[in-house]
Order: structure tokens, then sequence, then C-alpha cells
């Protein structure tokens, strides 16, 4: 982003919303999707861009002496082997680390704990301005899941009462009544289950609807760090990577 940041990208105040040497970056990123962001820096790099600014055009680059080789270089001197994509790389790892050790739960459901992993990807995604528009089909799929939530909790609602009858014919009732009683409760624990997974999906759902997981999942991510985590947690990998993206990260 160095490299290609133009002096129109950026507007600098001395003072915004109580904050001093405030800059303010607003431009179209990746897949022409804006990205907007204020920044209060030091004295000294406000004053260092406002000398990059002077004399420029709008459209001329910002860092007009620097290209993606001479920052590599200097990169490679920090560390061998550090470029501009490393250490990218390496920022979209440590925050999806992070986060997972932060949102994982042991004692979650296999539902909850894919909520869990998608919500630190989406962390990684808002740090990396991986944003879409909402898709035109979002709000119909979301009436037709609701619909779904609605009866599946109508069905845990009905089982409850069933069960609750069984109950009492069991108590002092045939071996048959008894046999009837366990198989409803176990037929209302299945019905939860399935509410539960699917009260997942919608939030999951919503909360994703405007971020592109994809991107950074396959571009930005180490893979070995999900891996790690399935692992840990007992997660089939195939809820985590489709059949291509495991043929991608079979390294890992």
């Amino acid at each position: 982003g160095c490299c290609s940041l133009r002096v129109e990208h950026i507007t600098l105040h001395e003072q915004k919303d109580g904050k001093e040497y405030v800059v303010v970056f607003d431009f179209l990123g990746k897949d022409s999707i804006r990205y907007y962001n204020e920044v209060p820096v030091e004295k000294r790099v406000f004053k260092n861009l406002q000398l990059f600014m002077e004399n420029k055009a709008p459209g001329d680059d910002l860092f007009d002496r620097l290209n993606t080789a001479i920052m590599n270089k200097h990169l490679n001197e920090l560390m061998e082997g550090l470029t501009a994509k490393v250490f990218r790389t390496y920022n979209a790892s440590w925050t999806l680390q992070q986060q997972l050790d932060e949102l994982t739960n042991p004692d979650d459901s296999l539902a909850e704990k894919i909520l869990s992993y998608n919500r630190a990807n989406r962390a990684v995604a808002i740090l990396c301005n991986h944003q879409r528009s909402v898709p035109k089909s979002h709000e119909k799929s979301m009436e037709k899941l609701k619909e779904k939530i609605e009866q599946k909790r109508e069905n845990v609602q009905d089982m409850q009462r069933q069960v609750k009858d069984a109950q009492r014919d069991a108590k002092h009732g045939s071996v048959k009544e008894k046999v009837v009683y366990d198989k409803k409760k176990k037929s209302l624990e299945r019905l939860k289950d399935q509410l539960m997974k699917l009260e997942v999906q919608e939030t999951d759902r919503d909360e994703n609807k405007s971020i592109a997981l994809g991107t950074s999942k396959l571009n930005y991510l180490d893979p070995r760090i999900s891996v790690a985590w399935c692992k840990k947690y007992d997660i089939p990998i195939e809820k985590v990577y489709n059949r291509t993206q495991r043929d991608k990260f079979r390294w890992a």
C-alpha cells in the first residue's frame, strides 16, 4: 500500500474530534471497496507527511521516492527473507491466532466453535479491509432461515409437551411406556441441537454478510494455525477448508 498511496488518499488534521495529529485515509482498496480510517500519529510523522505532500498534485505518489524493490530491500536488511508480503501475512496470522485463543471455548459445541473460528477470521478480514457488498440474495436467504428457526422452535415446544406427558405415563406405567419416554427425550435433545445449529448459522451468516472471509483465508493466513486449531479442538478439517483449499494447503 505504501507504494500506491497517493496524495489524494490522505488528509491531515492537527486537531480532530479531540485528538491531535490525525491522518485520515480514504480511498478505494481491494475490489473497489472503500477504505476509511482515522489514525492519530506522532508529531514527527505528521510533519513529515506534510513535507511529502508539498508542491504535489492530488494524483501524485505520496512516497514518490519509494518503490517495492527499495522497500523489500530495506525490510530484508532488518530480517532475512522479510518482504512486504511476509509482513502482511505475519500481521494477519498473528491476529487470527490471538482471536482464536480469545474466542474458542473448549466446552462449546462444534457449531459454536466454527462460529468462533469465523469470527476470528472476520477480525483478520476487517484488518485487511476485505469487505464486499451485501449479496442481493442475503435478505431472502435470511428470511428463509428465520422461518426454519421458527418452525424448529415450534417442534421443540411440541416435543417438550410430549416428553412431559410421556414422563407422567412412565412414572407408574409399563416398561413400554418408559421406553417411549426415553425415545421422546432423545428426540427432544436432537431437536434442541438442530435449533442451536440453525441459530448459530443465522448469527454467522448475518455477521459475515459484508465481509469476504475467503480472501484472507486463502492468501493472508498461515494455514498451519487453522490446522493446529482443528487438531486441538477435534474439529474436522473440512469444516474449515473445502476440498480445493485442502489440496492447496496439504503441506500444512
